[in-house]
């Protein structure tokens, strides 16, 4: 009786280490599932604006918009951060036609050289109640500057960055936004 005994453990444990062989690994994932965030994160680099707040009829659409809010003048401080939008407008190398730079300013623009013919800037002035209308729309830049805001081509402002943050930041969301997206 013995040699049968002996036989039958040796079934059993073969038994329970192949069902093992199916059972830990499900349980260890569970257990992984359930219990850590384990995910790797996946973010946006700048704000994302929940939900998208639609922005009156404008020009802003049709096609994905890098929107500068300039306030009330076109000071020399706005060509740096508007050269910016222009470069990483260049940086999307094929997708480039599908964004364009746009500076929203509420004052004149006379007397300032703006950088359009590179990086084929729209130029929107926001005067009257219209304007303030637009312009309440945008929410104020976490660090108190004049923002840069992203519009997508059903005129929907969907993300929002600091003027003095970093553009890689704004370029990488920008490359998943358009590959994720079929429109504009």
């Amino acid at each position: 009786m013995s040699a049968a005994s002996d036989r039958q453990r040796s079934g059993r444990r073969q038994l329970l280490l192949i069902a093992s062989l199916f059972l830990v690994p499900f349980a260890t994932a569970i257990a992984l599932y359930f219990s850590f965030d384990w995910r790797p994160a996946v973010g946006a680099h700048g704000e994302l604006i929940d939900p998208p707040r639609p922005l009156p009829a404008t020009a802003l659409q049709g096609q994905w918009s890098l929107v500068y809010l300039a306030g009330n003048d076109c000071a020399e401080r706005s060509l740096p951060v508007l050269a910016e939008l222009g470069r990483l407008r260049l940086a999307l190398g094929k997708d480039a036609s599908r964004v364009r730079p746009v500076l929203l300013h509420a004052g004149e623009c006379a007397g300032v050289d703006l950088p359009r013919r590179e990086s084929d800037l729209l130029v929107l002035p926001m005067a009257g109640p219209e304007g303030a209308a637009l312009r309440a729309q945008f929410p104020p830049a976490a660090d108190g500057t004049h923002g840069i805001y992203i519009v997508d081509p059903h005129g929907n402002l969907m993300m929002s960055y600091p003027a003095t943050g970093s553009a890689r930041g704004l370029l990488k969301d920008l490359e998943r936004l358009l590959r994720l997206s079929s429109i504009g």
